[in-house]
């Protein structure tokens, strides 16, 4: 029953009250069950959103490629804003560049779909490149990362490019440089899509949550979770995916270093020539 109704909650855009009265629970009640199902899932989180093994990486490289033609990704990088209620703590800092308050949640996905890394601790108003700069998987990458072979993903024009990780041309010079961008754009939407289902699935997390930030944080990662599981049990989701970056802030260009540009070069010399 916990966990029923946990899922009713999650998938609804409605308040604690109004589903806890629905299923004949109290407010209190309910918001603690509610705590019991996410605390269970998140203490085995690392079960199911893990980033890829090297057998795993091949199948991934083959999925994405056969999306968007882009070679060697072995996931995509994106954020998306998850709106809050204005906090009684550290208020400003969560309005992010549309001026409302939201927690910015980063995400990798591979070609299914399937969150491989996440992190949802951010206020809004922190920038994309500033959460991967300070991220576990930004030193999992560069320590492990040493050839082509290893694999990319793949970010916006929020992140600067390095050698693990690749953005676009904001200027793109030539044929090869216009392919590079276009095939970029074109495997880059897996992750928009995903975030998309990922709300539509939990639509608790379209509406503005009435909540701390810390426990939003948590029932964030929860969703994630039921997400992964979802999908490792082909639990098909229909969504239209026009509307995946609906209420978005926009993107804030990277203005910082951009010191291996010569490795997006070399990719697009290399596999965009013709």
């Amino acid at each position: 029953m916990q966990v029923l109704v946990t899922l009713r909650f999650l998938a609804s855009v409605s308040f604690l009250q109004v589903v806890g009265d629905t299923v004949g629970l109290d407010k209190s009640t309910f918001s603690r069950t509610v705590d019991r199902v996410c605390d269970a899932l998140v203490r085995k989180w690392h079960q199911f959103i893990k980033w890829p093994s090297v057998q795993e990486k091949d199948k991934i490289k083959k999925g994405v490629f056969e999306i968007g033609g882009f070679p060697n990704v072995i996931g995509c990088i994106d954020g998306t804003h998850v709106r809050i209620q204005a906090p009684t703590q550290d208020e400003p800092a969560y309005v992010n560049r549309k001026g409302w308050h939201s927690i910015n949640v980063q995400a990798v996905c591979d070609d299914k779909g399937n969150i491989t890394y996440l992190c949802a601790s951010w206020p809004g108003s922190t920038h994309d490149s500033h959460i991967f700069r300070t991220s576990n998987l930004r030193q999992h990458l560069e320590a492990n990362h040493t050839r082509i072979s290893d694999g990319f993903v793949l970010g916006d024009s929020g992140y600067a490019c390095r050698p693990y990780l690749l953005t676009p041309y904001l200027h793109p010079q030539g044929n090869p440089q216009q392919r590079y961008n276009d095939r970029l754009c074109r495997t880059r939407v897996t992750i928009e899509r995903t975030f998309g289902r990922l709300k539509r699935r939990f639509h608790f997390l379209y509406s503005e949550i009435r909540m701390n930030p810390g426990k939003v944080c948590k029932i964030i990662l929860t969703c994630a979770i039921l997400h992964n599981i979802a999908i490792l049990r082909n639990e098909v989701l229909d969504v239209d995916d026009a509307h995946v970056r609906q209420d978005q802030p926009l993107i804030d260009h990277y203005r910082g270093r951009n010191d291996d540009k010569a490795i997006r070069d070399h990719i697009a010399s290399t596999f965009f020539a013709n």
